[in-house]
């Protein structure tokens, strides 16, 4: 096992339009005619989208670690990744994902130190833990769901939670792998018939049922606009690598609640809180649990200018 994997590289706005196109990402942070109208905004450009860093980190432990022997012993893929800055197209970065460090007390656990940064600042940074148990929002439950998911209809509000739909799909996932920088012929490749859809792909649609959440309760996304502030996501790894063309995905989401403090771009600020559950197929396999944290930008701005 190699000590390390590096990666250097710099995005441009066809690549963020690759990522948010393959997961129906409307957030105008990532839009080029769009950022410009939204109040505040200090970031002088569009932002490359937080799960398309992540799906970049997941590629290169791909490529760093492979499957240990006692693998059946780790089904859950932790993802704990706190965002410290924001990366825009034509910045040059770097990516690292460290070898692994294995515990064995009080639970078997293999973890991976990941870093994103840009010349002068850190933009994202936390661990890739494998583990018997998901270790984020273990006790989350639909029980707002009478019926299977599949009877639910799409875009509807179920109690506290909100149900989206999708359905997974070979061509968005490359998609969303080329907007990553990664080789999507590590994961994807008819003529040798390998189907390999990455763990961060149905994640990454949890965005889209957030934003559809907001967009339906009447959120400005110009006048209040709000940041990831950290992602924390469990997958079960047998369940993503079962993931094949067409197979339904059901997306639950759930918040917001808010937070007294925390961290947020180098910064403590207010957040808010959302829970997230991803099922698959007709047998309404689970396939992912996330908390995501968010801050309004007004927040982070005064934090900013308080801190000078």
């Amino acid at each position: 096992m190699r000590d390390n994997v590096c990666f250097d590289g710099v995005y441009q706005q066809i690549h963020i339009d690759a990522a948010r196109n393959a997961t129906d990402d409307f957030n105008p942070f990532h839009d080029p005619r769009k950022c410009g109208r939204i109040a505040g905004n200090p970031f002088g450009g569009p932002l490359v989208l937080g799960f398309q860093l992540e799906a970049l980190l997941e590629h290169l432990l791909a490529r760093l670690a492979p499957a240990p022997a006692d693998a059946e012993r780790l089904p859950w893929t932790n993802y704990e990744l706190t965002f410290a800055g924001a990366l825009l197209p034509g910045e040059p970065f770097s990516a690292e994902v460290r070898s692994g460090t294995r515990r064995e007390a009080p639970e078997l656990q293999i973890a991976h130190r990941v870093l994103i940064r840009k010349p002068g600042a850190a933009v994202l940074l936390g661990w890739v833990r494998h583990s018997g148990a998901p270790l984020f929002e273990a006790g989350l439950a639909c029980g707002a769901f009478a019926a299977p998911l599949r009877a639910a209809p799409d875009r509807s509000q179920h109690g506290d939670w909100y149900l989206k739909r999708k359905f997974a799909s070979t061509g968005h996932a490359k998609n969303f792998l080329a907007g990553a920088l990664a080789d999507q012929a590590d994961w994807f490749d008819e003529l040798e018939g390998r189907v390999r859809f990455p763990q961060m792909f149905p994640a990454a649609l949890l965005s889209c049922a957030l934003l559809e959440q907001a967009r339906g309760a009447g959120h400005d996304f110009y006048a209040a606009p709000l940041v990831y502030t950290a992602h924390r996501i469990s997958v079960h790894a047998p369940t993503a690598l079962a993931l094949r063309s067409n197979d339904a995905l059901h997306l639950l989401v759930r918040g917001p609640e808010p937070l007294a403090g925390g961290g947020g771009l180098g910064l403590t600020v207010e957040q808010l809180r959302y829970v997230g559950l991803v099922h698959m197929g007709a047998d309404d396999r689970l396939l992912a649990r996330a908390e995501v944290l968010l801050a309004p930008l007004a927040a982070i701005t005064g934090a900013r200018a308080a801190a000078r």
